[in-house]
């Protein structure tokens, strides 16, 4: 059984809601996975923007979270409050999510959530890696990946 990936708020190529924008509360979209690989120990969670001006703009890494867990909830983590598990620093400068907020009239820009299902406990990133540093760590422990693209326009 392959990896999935969803979420309550999006589907696959779907509008991102605003209340997980900049323009809105900038919560944390709910994501849910299931159909990680015998012997996955932890899992890591990365979220950019390939189509951002300046190349891949990174908006969220989430690691070491534990294997019994395959759910954020809405609102996990925010510019007022980071979530439970670690969290790499984005391209905003910040340790927690950090929603779309494309240029206005830029077009539309996918936003690629992956959830990594690791064969490790832990990460060894340092304290504020950021977000492709996280990423690169978990690519070497990486059992198997599922992807869930959202779309944004400004």
């Amino acid at each position: 059984m392959a990896m999935t990936l969803s979420s309550e708020a999006f589907g696959e190529a779907e509008p991102i809601p605003t209340v997980h924008t900049c323009d809105g509360e900038d919560q944390s979209p709910p994501l849910s996975w299931s159909g990680a690989p015998e012997g996955t120990q932890s899992f890591a969670l990365i979220c950019d923007d390939p189509d951002a001006p300046g190349g891949t703009f990174a908006h969220w890494a989430v690691y070491d979270i534990p294997l019994e867990v395959d759910y954020l909830e809405s609102g996990h983590s925010s510019p007022e409050r980071s979530g439970r598990y670690k969290e790499g620093t984005n391209d905003m400068g910040r340790a927690c999510w950090g929603g779309p907020c494309p240029p206005e009239g830029h077009g539309t820009h996918h936003y690629q959530f992956r959830i990594l299902a690791l064969g490790t406990v832990g990460l060894k990133v340092p304290e504020g890696a950021k977000v492709p540093d996280v990423e690169s760590a978990g690519r070497e422990h990486v059992l198997d990946e599922a992807r869930l693209v959202g779309i944004y326009e400004r």
